[in-house]
């Protein structure tokens, strides 16, 4: 297609709970070469009444979720409404969002991000691109990641895209193909225990580094099932929940050993998952400024280039690639990679909501 600019806004809320994101963004296809440009940016907290709902709605009844929905719909509508009119926002090609994530049951084929009824575009007067993994789950596929095609068109100069988030994921070439998946939890762990202290985070890892590794939890927490799957794999708060938090409760060790056996364990599995020892990395997502975590990824990859780049790529990057999603479904083309969801093919995901 035709050289042009878009003038659009990512909107992202993560399984860490940190708040919204919200990015207005300039995206320019010049030769088929795109570039972006971060404008302003904010995160919107939640406040303690929502963080609380939205930890517990994993066990929510359907008519629970249907309200939870409807609420969460409208608290979005207002937050984006907010930023664009605090910002003067004007001639807006579309919000791209991506809701928050409550259920993600590929293996059952459903997958829930609440935010995305139609009725967000009619709130907030503009139009908007949503619900971008429904569709690739009733193909078949994973419905995540789907930040991979971003790194593809946006971040190719590196060999690795690694974000830390609530969890890790990572995307890379392997010949023709985009491939990306899920690694291990992160800050939906970190957090929690950060939580316990009355702390939102574990500030630049210094809880963790004041901590003593469990072997015997690491072993424990290392030969969980989902580490030897090969990919594509995704993991949802669900797995937290079943899984690590029962493991990492009954042992009866300080909060900072099992924050410094946690975060040995996501950096031993980041480097297991990276078969290219010696290669660049780019590291984004709130973890990224974890810097005992950053000095453990580098003891387990010696040979690894990271690469941190500036803090608002680092804070911003998911809602920079759900907007680049957006535009890419606009434009009819390609946004979710079969190679990376195991969906049955390639395909233009989202639904475009006019206002």
């Amino acid at each position: 297609m035709q050289n042009r600019t878009y003038n659009v806004i990512g909107v992202m809320s993560g399984t860490s709970l940190d708040g919204v994101d919200l990015a207005h963004i300039h995206f320019t296809i010049k030769n088929g070469k795109w570039s972006f440009q971060i404008l302003e940016n904010t995160t919107v907290a939640y406040t303690e009444d929502w963080i609380n709902r939205l930890k517990k709605a994993v066990s929510f009844s359907d008519a629970e979720l249907e309200l939870l929905n409807e609420e969460y719909t409208e608290l979005l509508a207002g937050i984006i409404t907010n930023f664009i009119q605090k910002n003067t926002i004007e001639d807006m090609d579309a919000v791209c969002s991506h809701g928050h994530t409550i259920l993600h049951q590929p293996q059952n084929g459903f997958t829930l991000q609440i935010g995305n009824l139609p009725k967000i575009a009619k709130l907030i007067n503009q139009k908007v691109v949503c619900d971008f993994r429904v569709q690739d789950v009733k193909l078949g596929g994973q419905g995540a990641p789907l930040v991979p095609i971003g790194d593809r068109i946006l971040f190719s100069e590196y060999d690795y895209c690694l974000n830390l988030g609530g969890f890790s994921n990572v995307s890379f070439e392997d010949g023709e193909d985009r491939i990306a998946f899920d690694i291990s939890p992160v800050n939906t762990v970190l957090n929690f225990y950060a939580d316990k202290r009355g702390l939102k985070y574990d500030d630049k890892g210094n809880i963790a580094r004041s901590g003593n590794v469990s072997e015997v939890l690491l072993l424990e927490l290392n030969g969980l099932d989902f580490y030897r799957k090969s990919y594509p794999k995704s993991l949802g708060f669900e797995f937290v929940k079943e899984k690590i938090f029962p493991i990492l409760e009954k042992y009866p060790i300080s909060d900072e050993d099992k924050l410094r056996t946690f975060t040995e364990h996501i950096a031993f599995q980041i480097a297991l998952a990276l078969s290219k020892k010696t290669a660049t990395l780019f590291v984004t997502g709130g973890g990224a400024y974890n810097d005992f975590l950053m000095e453990r990824l580098q003891f387990h990859l010696p040979s690894m280039k990271i690469e941190i780049p500036d803090s608002k790529t680092i804070e911003f990057k998911e809602a920079l690639i759900f907007a680049l999603l957006g535009v890419l479904k606009l434009r009819n083309e390609i946004n979710v990679l079969s190679s990376v969801t195991g969906a049955e093919k390639n395909h233009s995901s989202g639904v475009i909501c006019e206002k």
